[in-house]
């Protein structure tokens, strides 16, 4: 399931849990795209909670639409990944060491409004 909530402009705001569908990757790379087209740096906040499941069937199409991103790292600022999980946790890690030129942060759930006032430059 996917919420989004108000990230301030320049900040991609969700939060993300149970299971994942191929409609909830479109929507997310909708916003991440409207975003890049009205600002050159965006912010991303996401909060996970007890995500189960990831529709394979939206994978591909979501993976085929996201490549063009790496070509825009530049234009992402601040990313904070809020997770309930451990795995999530090392997952966003691991892609942090793979994208270094992406300021990222992991944070618990006890910690989410500290993440959400960092991703929005305060």
């Amino acid at each position: 399931m996917l919420e989004f909530i108000d990230g301030a402009d320049g900040v991609v705001a969700m939060t993300v849990s149970d299971k994942i569908t191929g409609a909830d990757l479109a929507a997310m790379m909708e916003r991440v795209e409207q975003a890049m087209a009205r600002r050159d740096v965006i912010h991303v906040f996401v909060e996970t909670r007890s995500v189960d499941a990831i529709e394979v069937s939206g994978l591909a199409s979501h993976i085929a639409r996201a490549m063009p991103l790496l070509g825009r790292l530049k234009h992402f600022g601040r990313v904070a990944v809020v997770a309930d999980q451990a795995w999530v946790r090392a997952g966003t890690r691991i892609e942090s060491a793979l994208l270094p030129f992406v300021s990222y942060r992991v944070f618990m759930p006890a910690q989410r409004d500290e993440a959400l006032a960092w991703v929005r430059g305060g």
